[in-house]
């Protein structure tokens, strides 16, 4: 599947332009390439691909942007910031919106990525383990830096030893629990994408490699969809993440009983 991927014309393009200057810029830290080799690996050159699709699409719908007469594009867009900020509203409160920047971005950018696989001549780079690591990282750090300030280093960092309303010689118990919890949102949030967006690629390139055309239609209509569900989890799970971040006391329950249905959906 790697040889696959590489062999995108695109890539090919891409490392025929830009692969020379990369790899002079690369070669006083010690890195070297092989002749022939691709200087920039596929996964980079498809999300440089989303986001220029992303970028070009924010640059169209400002650049018609109308209070009086909405085109259907910007009809579109304001529905989906809409949906984002419900979403947020619903799930951290008033303060929702201001996440909003964080968690449209990487909604957005994670179903485009899940999308333009299926597209002729293109994969998807969430279908690579670097771009959803890459992704879940992201957003860990971001809910803890977020936590950190609305409640403070002391409170934040209190409320992982000892919860609100739990008593206190728990703490040496809990904070390795929750430790090895919040560790494992980044490895549960990176496989679960991957996993699912490069099982149904394999599929396909098997499907396709057997009987072309036909035959592997079905589980790209399917990808479609498990692409656009695999999408609305991360971002649920990121609005979970923030909330518990973000609240304390009895909001901590809601945040885990979400929690555990935003799993279960998946």
């Amino acid at each position: 599947m790697e040889q696959l991927h590489h062999e995108l014309w695109i890539v090919k393009a891409v490392n025929a332009l830009l692969g020379p200057l990369v790899a002079a810029m690369l070669a006083p830290f010690g890195f070297e390439f092989a002749p022939g080799h691709d200087v920039i690996p596929d996964y980079l050159v498809m999300c440089g691909v989303v986001l220029v699709v992303l970028v070009g699409l924010a640059l169209l719908v400002r650049s018609q942007l109308s209070v009086d007469n909405p085109g259907r594009l910007q009809v579109v867009m304001e529905d989906i910031v809409g949906l984002f900020v419900d979403m947020l509203k619903t799930n951290i409160g008033e303060k929702g919106p201001k996440y909003f920047p964080l968690v449209a971005a990487i909604g957005l950018f994670i179903f485009t990525a899940n999308m333009i696989g299926k597209i002729p001549g293109f994969m998807s780079p969430t279908a690579n383990i670097n771009v959803t690591l890459g992704c879940a990282l992201t957003v860990w750090v971001y809910y803890h830096i977020q936590g950190i300030r609305v409640q403070g280093v002391v409170s934040y960092v209190k409320h992982f030893a000892a919860p609100p309303g739990a008593p206190l010689f728990i703490a040496p118990i809990m904070l390795p629990i929750e430790i090895i919890s919040h560790l494992s949102r980044v490895l549960s949030l990176s496989i679960r994408l991957f996993g699912n967006i490069f099982g149904e690629e394999l599929v396909v390139l098997i499907l396709a490699s057997i009987v072309p055309f036909l035959v592997p239609l079905p589980m790209m209509v399917l990808g479609i969809v498990t692409g656009t569900l695999q999408a609305f989890i991360f971002v649920m799970l990121t609005m979970i993440y923030l909330s518990g971040a973000v609240h304390t006391g009895h909001e901590d329950e809601l945040r885990e009983h979400g929690e555990s249905h935003a799993h279960a959906a998946a």
